[in-house]
Formats: C-alpha cells, structure tokens, sequence
C-alpha cells in the first residue's frame, strides 16, 4: 500500500475516492476517526492509500481533476 493522498478535508477524500473508483482503482481511506482524539476540529490529516500498482494511474487521475496534498 502507498499513499495517494493526505488532506485535512473528508470531501477530498471522498472525491478522490469515487474518481479513483470510476477508473476500476480500489483506494482506502485512513485516519477517517481520528476526529473523536481532536475534538472534531479538523487538524489532523487523513491519508488516502492505494495498492502499489495502482499509484501510477492514480496519482495521474488525481492531477487531471487537480486533487493535491494539503
């Protein structure tokens, strides 16, 4: 597994993930629950994983639809 993507906003975990989806690119979200240790503020990152095969295809389909790190 590498990771993709590591954003402090859940909507660009959940778009990348559904472009990602679309191309046939299964992708797993972490840190979803890390909100309940940081009193829901939103500071902490969560990362977006792939498989090793898929990094290549995946990081072109997010710089298409300009999604970057925070």
């Amino acid at each position: 597994m590498k990771e993709l993507l590591r954003t402090t906003d859940p909507l660009t975990i959940t778009r990348a993930t559904d472009l990602l989806a679309a191309e046939g690119i299964q992708s797993f979200p972490l840190d979803q629950h890390m909100s309940v240790l940081e009193g829901s503020l939103g500071i902490l990152p969560r990362r977006l994983m792939v498989a090793d095969r898929d990094l290549f295809m995946a990081r072109a389909i997010l710089r298409d639809n300009r999604i970057h790190h925070d």
